[in-house]
């Protein structure tokens, strides 16, 4: 049985661990997308639309308050490490695909992936960076190679948005993943552990990037809705 729930019109699965995710998606072809506040609130029926027909899990505190409001018990499991279980999981048994990021950091990304786990088998990767004619060809690419899992790192709503376009072109798991590459690779650090461990990454990245203070708006209107149980 599915446990998912609708948080403010939002399709959320409640996963008690991220095995219990790991053994979920093990067969799907589905896109996982990240549920934290923002996602929560933002008003883009179309990206909704996404969410609701696919398999959206508890990237962020803000979910699993309001997945354990409505009697679901669920874990934060923060899609910057999920794509690593995933590939630690599976890695040995499915192909994969990444697009994503710049062509420095594609191409260090896979460097280490192929270092850590060298019997991975990455069949294409390419930058984030689509002109005329790069969706057609990529498409055909993923046609011709057949990649079971297929990462896509290019910032929300974007990723969730042309994620949605490959699937319907070819069906596999696909997973975003936003700035996950440039974390890997350590270009960007995430939260400190202690940060991490409190459940303020949002502060951390606040403080590391004034600019997202009128998008760190949005928890105060999500704590007006949770504390009068109105999402």
């Amino acid at each position: 049985m599915e446990n998912s729930v609708y948080i403010n019109g939002v399709k959320t699965f409640a996963f008690e661990s991220r095995e219990n995710l790991l053994d979920f998606i093990e067969e799907k072809k589905t896109i996982l997308i990240a549920i934290n506040t923002e996602k929560i609130l933002k008003e883009d029926p179309i990206l909704k639309q996404i969410i609701n027909k696919n398999i959206g899990y508890s990237d962020g505190v803000g979910s699993v308050m309001a997945l354990k409001q409505k009697g679901f018990y669920a874990v934060k499991i923060p899609g910057a490490e999920l794509w690593l279980d995933i590939i630690k999981k599976f890695h040995n048994e499915k192909t994969f695909y990444l697009l994503g990021s710049s062509q420095d950091i594609i191409d260090k990304t896979v460097m280490k992936l192929e270092k850590e786990y060298p019997n991975i088998n990455i069949l294409g990767y390419r930058n984030g960076f689509l002109e005329e004619g790069d969706k057609e060809n990529l498409i055909k690419e993923l046609k011709n190679k057949k990649p079971d899992v297929v990462f896509v790192a290019q910032g929300s709503p974007r990723q969730e948005k042309f994620m949605n376009e490959l699937i319907k072109e070819y069906p596999a798991l696909y997973m975003g993943l936003g700035g996950s590459f440039d974390v890997y690779t350590g270009l960007k650090k995430r939260a400190p552990k202690l940060f991490l461990n409190l459940n303020l990454e949002w502060m951390y990245r606040l403080l590391k990037e004034p600019t997202r203070f009128g998008r760190q708006l949005v928890i105060i209107k999500f704590l007006y809705l949770f504390t009068s149980k109105k999402l």
